[in-house]
């Protein structure tokens, strides 16, 4: 595969039955860009401003997993964090890829938790970035983002109310943009989370599961985070045997959005080692 640093188009590879989209650029040690669960996430949408900087130093990876983005969404895929989990470690292995640092935002962040405790010698080094934890709750905001309905207002609605501290970051384009990914992906994404036949919304993880975790860890949050609590971080930070704890004041779900030129320049002296 050629990497490219057009962000506007990307790749696709087989993951066993699923056809996976990805974006790829730079070159270097590999950094795999896991996004969210939110109503019209993808890779692109989640890391467009991580990306351009990550990659003057590393070969930048952001999957679209499995239920969301471009990826193909298989009839008989039941959704489960061990499915997603799953998903990108078939991606790895389909990419020749033994090892590599992980960056999570949200549920991106507790894959790279269940990837680093399941195969610990191919995870080098991790970011969660907003990734729930020890001591997660339902919170307005994650209500508010699995009752989602597909609609310009109410797309708008959840990005002003849950997701940024600065309300001018949401613009008209990235409505549209996140508005017509989440129609597309809108069955996938209520049945992941309100079909009892899959399983999205077990994310739990014990204290005990932590505390083994032994991948050298950053984590990141905004103090302002309404969808989950900087709290959820502080707890997991006592938890982890090797973990650093940045929190970003004016700050919410979207550190890597709201905060993206620091957050990358942290992001990469972190990974840098």
């Amino acid at each position: 595969m050629t990497a490219t640093t057009d962000l506007s188009t990307g790749h696709r590879i087989a993951v066993g039955p699923i056809d996976t989209f990805y974006l790829d650029a730079g070159a270097g040690d590999p950094v795999l860009l896991l996004h969210g669960s939110g109503p019209g996430v993808s890779g692109w949408a989640n890391w467009q401003k991580t990306i351009p900087g990550l990659a003057e130093e590393f070969r930048v990876l952001a999957p679209d997993i499995v239920g969301y983005g471009a990826t193909s969404r298989p009839d008989d895929v039941r959704y489960s964090l061990q499915t997603w989990t799953d998903h990108v470690v078939g991606f790895m292995d389909a990419l020749g890829i033994e090892r590599a640092s992980l960056v999570g935002n949200s549920l991106g962040g507790r894959i790279s938790l269940a990837l680093a405790e399941q195969h610990p010698d191919r995870v080098s080094r991790m970011v969660l970035m907003g990734s729930p934890g020890v001591g997660m709750t339902i919170t307005d905001g994650l209500k508010a983002l699995r009752a989602y309905e597909p609609s310009p207002e109410n797309m708008r609605a959840l990005l002003l109310d849950y997701f940024a501290v600065d309300k001018s970051i949401i613009t008209d384009e990235l409505v549209r943009i996140r508005y017509e990914a989440s129609v597309e992906t809108y069955d996938a994404y209520r049945a992941m989370f309100f079909d009892p036949k899959h399983a999205g919304n077990d994310l739990s993880i014990t204290e005990e599961q932590v505390r083994g975790i032994r991948t050298p860890s950053l984590l990141v949050h905004g103090r302002e985070d309404k969808v989950v609590p900087p709290e959820v971080s502080w707890t997991m930070v006592n938890l982890l045997p090797d973990a650093d704890l940045h929190v970003f004041a004016r700050c919410g779900h979207w550190t890597q959005i709201e905060r993206a030129a620091e957050f990358t320049e942290l992001v990469a002296a972190f990974l840098r080692g």
